[in-house]
């Protein structure tokens, strides 16, 4: 009896101790390419350095300047309204994009990679992309809305635009992800459950109210987590659009 818990404890061990080897190479790679550089913008916070003498310690002088600069508050003010935006709609395309291809769908393989591929392009590829069907005078959407009797609109030049504009763009370019996480999510609706909802003569929005959009309620947490830190982390495409 001793003898087979020491055999236990040995297996135990060399069990864990594989595992932190097949571990160490993703935490080597991401201490290395994650954690040096935020411990290093860190310690720019509290540094005189213009990269061309050497650096000197400026203490919470650095803290202050941004505290009272109009434009960091500026910046943040339009970072939220952005995410206003742009998370609902990213949860709203995603979970209805799912919601079809969950379906019997003719090419249904085709059209997942097609809303996938979005997600693989170049943020830069992109940005010029939707800068050309932005344009106000030779732009795809202006030419469209001048044929049905609606003056051009400056999409990326009126403040009022530019936002929900850019905020359409990151949605295309990301909502292949998130249907992933949502088609994931559908599969673990139970069967039973389905038919059961529509035996009691449910509506097709009955059933996504009370049972599908319920089941899909840890996979949406995801996205709204995900698709906030991609927000936060947007830059290349309002920089080159705007």
């Amino acid at each position: 009896m001793h003898a087979e818990a020491n055999d236990r404890s040995r297996f135990g061990r060399a069990e864990q101790r594989s595992g932190w080897i097949l571990v160490a190479p993703y935490a080597a790679f991401l201490l290395l390419f994650a954690g040096y550089p935020i411990a290093f913008a860190l310690v720019l916070v509290a540094l005189r350095w213009d990269l061309v003498t050497a650096p000197s310690f400026a203490g919470l002088e650095n803290m202050r300047t941004l505290a009272v600069d109009t434009r960091f508050w500026q910046a943040v003010g339009n970072t939220f309204v952005f995410l206003a935006i742009h998370v609902p709609l990213q949860i709203a395309t995603a979970m209805a994009l799912a919601v079809a291809l969950n379906r019997r769908l003719a090419l249904r393989a085709f059209w997942r990679a097609a809303f996938f591929l979005p997600v693989v392009i170049s943020g830069a590829v992109v940005a010029i992309l939707w800068s050309s069907l932005y344009a106000t005078d030779v732009g795809l959407i202006n030419r469209l809305l001048t044929r049905i009797g609606i003056r051009p609109v400056p999409w990326l030049t009126d403040p009022r635009t530019a936002m929900p504009a850019i905020a359409v763009m990151a949605t295309w370019k990301n909502v292949g992800f998130y249907v992933i996480i949502y088609l994931a999510g559908l599969q673990y609706i139970p069967q039973s459950c389905r038919e059961a909802i529509e035996l009691d003569g449910a509506s097709a929005w009955q059933r996504f109210r009370w049972l599908t959009l319920p089941m899909l309620l840890p996979q949406t947490v995801l996205v709204v987590t995900l698709s906030t830190i991609n927000g936060f982390q947007l830059f290349i495409e309002p920089y080159v659009m705007t």
